[in-house]
């Protein structure tokens, strides 16, 4: 059974830092893509970041030069760097992965930037 599960969210001033982790309890977690996902109150779920087997990542415009991706695959461990915050990055960020063709998902960690 495969679990994803995300921590690290709170509560974060603007210009401030957090770093989120999503461990994904899976065989051969190298192989797999790995995804942030955020989705604010009254908004679609949007795609924040990813990164590929091997490390590649991209960035939504929103993101880029202040969110950083990254993964220990000896970890089964993804992370999201993120700086610079703005309230607009308020939401709930949610970590995806496929395999063999079936999505899972994560219950979300809660990221609030407010002064």
């Amino acid at each position: 059974q495969v679990q994803v599960v995300e921590s690290g969210g709170g509560l974060v001033q603007p210009g401030g830092s957090l770093r989120l982790s999503c461990v994904v309890s899976a065989s051969f977690f190298s192989i797999y893509t790995i995804r942030w996902y955020r989705q604010a109150p009254g908004k679609e779920r949007e795609l924040v970041a990813l990164i590929f087997s091997g490390g590649g990542t991209t960035y939504a415009d929103s993101v880029k030069g202040r969110f950083t991706i990254s993964r220990d695959d000896r970890k089964n461990t993804v992370y999201l760097q993120m700086n610079s915050l703005k309230p607009e990055d308020t939401a709930a960020y949610y970590c995806n992965t496929d395999i063999m063709a079936r999505d899972y998902w994560g219950r979300g960690t809660q990221v609030t930037v407010s002064s």
